[in-house]
């Protein structure tokens, strides 16, 4: 039997955030699922997440990780294990309260007529709040770029807070994307739409978080650039996973 929403939570020092954001998230109605994916944080994020999985056994699984291994290989592993499990939706959302958890109803009830839907920060109504002016900047300039360079066509490009269609997330080429971390979102709406997938944004208060730090370097600054500029070079259009291309997929409901 086929479950219907997994909630995926990556971690890296997380234990300010984690037990409080599980106990907001189960409270959602329609009840949903979580998997949280440590990587083997130092401040114990770990080890609260098993706690909370034997506690809410049912609810809350955790993926143990060895390191950091960036937040899109986190999602990928995410992926993998929910679709392994028969969830027909995954959401993908940070550990810090960036995304509003109480969103997540109306992403999912939109996902019945999408593909992907993205809580974005750049469509009416959508907005952040915290933001210095460089991050601001920053932000809007790899927005910018993604849609010139990529081609992509959505406002908010580089948001990780996205719900998916399981059976659309099985045709992705992961093993050929390029980055680890925050660009390989843009990898993934990169071949959504190479797929003609239906994709829906919505507005979304993106908050600065408030506990631990961000997780932000310079090296996701530089893998964005070689991911922009990769696919403005080579614009990738081979087939989407092995043996299937754009006339195999589902259609949207």
């Amino acid at each position: 039997m086929e479950k219907k929403a997994l909630i995926i939570i990556p971690t890296y020092n997380e234990a300010e955030n984690i037990e409080r954001l599980v106990q907001t998230v189960l409270n959602l109605r329609p009840a949903v699922d979580i998997l949280i994916v440590d990587d083997d944080s130092p401040d114990g994020t770990g080890e609260l997440a098993e706690g909370l999985s034997q506690t809410l056994a049912g609810r809350v699984f955790v993926l143990h990780r060895p390191g950091k291994l960036g937040l899109g290989t986190a999602h990928c592993a995410g992926f993998k294990w929910g679709i392994d499990q028969g969830y027909e939706q995954l959401v993908t959302m940070d550990a810090d309260f960036s995304h509003p958890p109480e969103v997540i109803p109306v992403m999912l009830e939109k996902l019945q007529g999408a593909s992907m839907v993205i809580g974005s920060r750049y469509v009416s109504g959508g907005r952040t709040e915290g933001w210095s002016l460089t991050r601001k900047i920053n932000s809007w300039t790899a927005n910018f770029l993604a849609r010139r360079l990529m081609g992509l066509k959505p406002k908010d490009c580089t948001g990780a807070f996205r719900a998916y269609r399981s059976e659309y997330l099985k045709i992705l080429p992961i093993e050929k994307f390029i980055a680890h971390g925050y660009a390989s979102h843009l990898e993934a709406l990169y071949y959504f739409e190479l797929a003609g997938a239906g994709i829906e944004e919505m507005p979304i208060t993106f908050v600065n978080r408030f506990q631990g730090r961000s997780k932000i370097s310079g090296g996701e600054v530089r893998e964005t650039l070689k991911v922009l500029i990769y696919y403005f070079l080579r614009r990738p259009k081979a087939k989407l996973s092995d043996g299937v291309g754009p006339a195999d997929l589902p259609h949207n409901q």
